[in-house]
């Protein structure tokens, strides 16, 4: 399993959107998206 394949799973699992998830580490949705996108 690659690391953007176990972030969306875990980000999902948690029930947190991009935009949640990037605030919660200080960062911009884009990134988040980016991280899991590649």
């Amino acid at each position: 399993m690659k690391t953007q394949e176990i972030l969306y799973e875990l980000r999902t699992q948690k029930g947190l959107s991009q935009d949640a998830l990037a605030e919660k580490v200080f960062v911009t949705r884009q990134a988040v998206s980016r991280w899991e996108n590649g």
